[in-house]
């Protein structure tokens, strides 16, 4: 790390970049979005069983049928983790489905009835939607604002920049594989946006605080690279303590947790590449393309 020039190879990281977010674009396009029952609305499926179950359990019961990710939750009189009642919200389901559902369950769980077949709406409406869409938005006039007025407005557009490109990426990665989107997806990508931001945040105060103390000789990449790796240690003891938070919650929380700890996963990932290589990379080489702009303007007369 100590001799690898970050920002000097910054035409391979905007490759790389350019080509995630191209491929995740394209499979936001072709593919679409799985949204779940929190902003298409399902059916709320009310069984009762002769015998007590668990919720995992009756998520086995399932998985023939491809709903392990519904949300299950015990009702009625319940002994500990078990009960004899169980509501399954679910995405919307005909009659005949929710018998054949009931049927699989019974076959691997124990015999249920079903208590009743109910259709609600959406959780989350268009009229939600486009506000969180709205305050994501605030929140990044915010930031561009905030950031110019700390360090300059070249640092506050190539963070963004940088937040923009690991939304993208997770958004790509959901539509690639299908995976369902819902009301902790939002949650999620906002705490992959305050992480990205961080990061970006701290390279670059670094790099405010060198301008002071590094030559005048110096070029805007020895400045940069110099920042990168006086930081470099403190964003890998942060990445790697997260990750194992993240990765322990998506392979050890259950079904329920999955997709929200996947969020994370994917973006703290993107969020310490693109804070590292991309951001900076863009801040270098704005300095420099517009440094060669008024060296290449000619003196008037």
């Amino acid at each position: 790390m100590k001799n690898f020039d970050i920002v000097g190879h910054r035409k391979w990281w905007f490759c790389l970049s350019g080509l995630l977010v191209l491929i995740a674009l394209i499979c936001i396009i072709v593919k679409g979005f799985n949204f779940g029952i929190d902003f298409t609305g399902g059916t709320i499926l009310d069984l009762k069983f002769a015998q007590p179950v668990t919720v995992a359990q009756v998520r086995t019961g399932l998985e023939q049928d491809g709903l392990q990710s519904s949300v299950i939750q015990l009702s009625g009189d319940t002994h500990e983790e078990s009960g004899k009642e169980v509501i399954i919200r679910t995405r919307s389901l005909s009659s005949e489905e929710a018998q054949t559902i009931t049927s699989h369950i019974s076959a691997k769980v124990g015999k249920a009835e079903i208590n009743r077949v109910e259709t609600v709406g959406a959780v989350i409406g268009s009229e939600v939607t486009k506000n969180t869409i709205l305050n994501v938005g605030l929140s990044f006039t915010i930031l561009i604002i905030y950031m110019s007025i700390r360090f300059e407005h070249r640092i506050a557009f190539s963070a963004i920049a940088a937040i923009v490109h690991d939304i993208i990426v997770v958004l790509g990665v959901f539509a690639l594989f299908h995976l369902e989107i819902d009301a902790s997806f939002l949650a999620a990508i906002l705490t992959v946006l305050g992480y990205s931001m961080n990061e970006s945040v701290v390279i670059f105060d670094r790099i405010r605080e060198n301008i002071h103390t590094h030559r005048r000789t110096d070029s805007f990449k020895v400045l940069a690279n110099d920042s990168i790796r006086q930081t470099f240690r403190r964003s890998c003891y942060t990445l790697t303590t997260v990750l194992f938070c993240v990765a322990s919650l998506y392979f050890f929380g259950g079904e329920t947790t999955k997709n929200f700890a996947l969020v994370m996963l994917v973006g703290f990932i993107s969020g310490a590449y693109s804070s590292i290589c991309v951001a900076t990379s863009l801040w270098v080489t704005w300095h420099e393309h517009s440094r060669s702009r008024r060296n290449e303007t000619p003196d008037k007369e």
